[in-house]
């Protein structure tokens, strides 16, 4: 069977710099093979997310899909800054042209405005407090005695009172991976007067222990500190070892249901591609 090469790029998303932020696999495919490759190859990139690009006919429009090592997820920020990065950089799109986004998400829309790239996502409100048997569970594999723990459509949010006990969490994955949900954001108010809250994300049940900087957990921050800080743009920085800055923007809908608000949350930053190679593909 005959093989040809297929492009791919690793990209840091929400970082200035390389081996900051948060690392992504971009594939841009001229349709999608079966969804067992699709897979496999995000086994072989070993990265928190790939994104497989695939053009549709109306230009500036692209079918996005993301896969961890674990799963395809309905939601990734980090690898779809990313994606948006590479069309541009390899001049598949504009750079100042909209590139929209059909996803598991609906759509999204993505622009370039100076070094940044802004995310046009759907806001992703906290729904409850998690009963006290879950948090119990989610508190003790934190390593903390109190934190406010409450739910979201994907994650747990946890509110802890100190910049430093978010910084210096140690948690137990494997029992953090025991806790039914996509993942754990950790979260308080910044020290920094420059910055407005820091965040931590812990996904082990999608095999990634701590994820570097989290576009859709900002989805969920973005609308909690919106609210408890009284102001609709805010600076978020995700403390994990590699780290990386999300500037983000709460813009509200005049119509609100009881689960899905219709509010949506721009995020922007930046994204720097480290490496460029070809795939050998048979389909």
């Amino acid at each position: 069977m005959t093989q040809r090469a297929l492009p791919i790029w690793q990209v840091d998303a929400f970082a200035s710099e390389p081996f900051k932020g948060n690392p992504a696999a971009v594939c841009v495919l001229d349709r999608y093979p079966d969804d067992r490759w699709l897979q496999n190859l995000a086994i072989e990139m070993n990265l928190s997310e790939t994104a497989f690009v695939v053009p549709m006919e109306t230009p500036g429009n692209f079918h996005l899909r993301w896969f961890t090592p674990a799963a395809e997820v309905d939601l990734c920020g980090h690898a779809t800054l990313a994606s948006a990065h590479t069309l541009i950089e390899q001049n598949v799109v504009s750079p100042n042209a909209p590139i929209r986004f059909q996803t598991r998400s609906g759509e999204l829309t993505c622009h370039q405005s100076g070094d940044h790239i802004t995310l046009d996502f759907p806001a992703i409100p906290v729904t409850g407090t998690a009963d006290e048997t879950l948090a119990k569970d989610v508190r003790s594999a934190l390593g903390i005695e109190t934190a406010q723990v409450m739910t979201s459509k994907f994650d747990l949010l946890v509110i802890i009172d100190a910049e430093s006990t978010v910084r210096g969490l140690k948690p137990d994955f494997h029992r953090l991976s025991m806790i039914p949900v996509r993942g754990v954001i950790v979260s308080a108010v910044s020290d920094d007067a420059s910055i407005d809250f820091v965040s931590r994300f812990f996904a082990p049940q999608h095999n990634i222990d701590e994820d570097p900087v989290t576009g859709s957990a900002h989805c969920c921050l973005t609308p909690y500190w919106s609210e408890k800080l009284d102001k609709t743009s805010l600076v978020g920085y995700q403390a994990s070892s590699r780290g990386g800055t999300v500037y983000c923007e709460l813009n509200r809908s005049s119509q609100h249901g009881d689960s899905e608000s219709g509010d949506r949350v721009k995020l922007s930053g930046s994204a720097v591609t480290v490496m460029e190679g070809s795939l050998k593909v048979s389909f």
